[in-house]
């Protein structure tokens, strides 16, 4: 019976971990004790081949050495938190790196292990961090109903989801940040329905948009009298939050003299409405968001430091579209499909053109301007598959599309490895025969676009990057 287990426990279910170990025996060793645990693994020996498969193994644990050629694995470890802040990340170290693996478990590494290891430690450990892990994507999951309007298969959308379910189970404030359009307020109703007070009010108003000799009227309320223009009591958007959750939208562009009064009602959960003499109790549960850097606002004067406190108690990072290219086309197919219906039209899908072109392209002003984008092409679309004319037309992109010489360089390298991957079932040795480039080359240019050949064996699973590419 393996270590791993004790007598009365059952055989744990397969979880895939990420390991990277430049020591080939080191890597092979870990990988036969993993895998006799009952996990499946992933190998690489290098920080970079780790990041390249990141996205494509979808691991649920990183177990990596300290010392790595190029990037160590501390870099490594800030870039899978980037990405993945939920993913847990255990690191192997010898004694004169004991310091710095030290310092990386007070940054969010779930812990390390010196070398040499003890096998039953490193399983316990193991164990652990998937323990830790694993309750907070089975609960998101478990009820989708919370999150139904936020259509995504990514990694870094799943892992966001996850967070913004934990924290919805709590009452704390929470600091929404992000591009304009990439989705804040969709998260906010998201993480609103998934709270205790999912039955109460929802409100939101953009501090932005609205005047600031009305927005503390609108925020806190006035009686009746207290301005030319008051003519009856007014409640405010407090009150009408009451038992529920306000979204402050866009924050940062709330005047200061309001910072001040924003600041009291936090502390002292009350509101004042303009010309009144007592105070009202209130219970609302703060979100607030921005797209401006507020580190930045408070070193030029611009928004209050204790203000920021009070607000950023747990802060969530929305990605741009341009980081989840992956969501584009199941996006653009489920907006076509809705506004489909909105203008009474039979349509089925996008030409694969047009599909290409909306995933290639920028999307400065994410979600928001995919959504404008398909809405402008379901209303002209006079045939069943939108054609890439019509998309090129709503992304005011010439017909014939001009790239750099860099841009078309790297599209040609990657699709033309692509190609040669399919035509040899994965196997290197005959692509690189095919491209007249030795094996070492070869190599080195699927790294460098992100390619893995066991992805291309026909009696492989596929990765999602694989089926898309297939599907195109």
């Amino acid at each position: 019976m393996p270590a791993s287990r004790r007598p009365s426990e059952p055989r744990s279910t397969a979880h895939r971990i990420l390991v990277v170990d430049d020591d080939a025996d080191m890597l092979r060793l870990l990988s036969l004790r993993l895998k006799a645990a009952g996990h499946e693994v992933v190998a690489v020996g290098s920080a970079e081949a780790a990041l390249a498969q990141l996205d494509m193994a979808r691991p649920q644990l990183v177990l990596s050495d300290v010392r790595l050629p190029g990037k160590d694995g501390l870099a490594l470890f800030d870039e899978v938190h980037a990405r993945h802040p939920s993913l847990p990340v255990i690191l192997l170290t010898a004694h004169g790196t004991i310091p710095d693996a030290v310092e990386a478990t007070s940054r969010g590494v779930f812990t390390y292990l010196t070398k040499p290891y003890d096998g039953k430690e490193l399983l316990e450990k193991v164990a652990e961090a998937l323990a830790l892990s694993a309750p907070a994507l089975h609960q998101a999951h478990a009820n989708e109903v919370w999150r139904a309007d936020i259509v995504s298969r990514s990694a870094r959308m799943t892992d966001l989801l996850a967070e913004a379910y934990l924290v919805a189970q709590s009452d704390a404030s929470v600091l929404l940040l992000g591009d304009s359009g990439a989705g804040k307020e969709l998260l906010a109703q998201a993480i609103h329905r998934a709270s205790p007070r999912a039955s109460k009010p929802f409100v939101a108003v953009n501090c932005g948009a609205i005047p600031e000799a009305l927005l503390e009227s609108e925020l806190f309320g006035h009686v009746k009298g207290a301005f030319t223009d008051a003519v009856s009591n007014h409640k405010g958007l407090f009150q009408a939050a009451e038992g529920g959750t306000l979204l402050l939208d866009e924050i940062g562009d709330m005047p200061p003299a309001l910072q001040v009064k924003l600041l009291r009602v936090l502390q002292e959960r009350a509101v004042r409405p303009v010309g009144a003499s007592q105070s009202i109790q209130i219970n609302v549960r703060i979100i607030s968001a921005t797209h401006r850097n507020l580190e930045a606002a408070m070193a030029a004067g611009q928004f209050r430091e204790d203000l920021y406190y009070r607000l950023n108690v747990v802060t969530l990072q929305l990605p741009t579209l341009g980081e989840r290219r992956e969501d584009i086309a199941l996006l653009a197919n489920h907006f076509l499909d809705r506004l489909a219906r909105k203008y009474d039209k039979r349509l089925s899908g996008f030409a694969p053109e047009a599909l290409k072109a909306l995933t290639a392209a920028a999307w400065p002003g994410n979600v928001r301007q995919l959504y404008n984008v398909v809405e402008q092409v379901c209303a002209l679309s006079t045939t069943p598959l939108v054609p890439l004319s019509l998309v090129q037309r709503a992304l005011r992109i010439p017909s014939a599309q001009v790239l750099s010489f860099a841009e078309a360089r790297q599209r040609f390298e990657r699709e033309y490895l692509v190609d040669l991957l399919k035509m040899t079932d994965g196997n290197v040795a005959d692509a690189a025969r095919l491209a007249q480039r030795n094996r070492t080359e070869f190599y080195r240019l699927l790294q460098k676009h992100a390619l893995t050949p066991g992805n291309f064996k026909t009696d492989a699973p596929e990765s999602d990057d694989v089926a898309d590419e297939r599907h195109d």
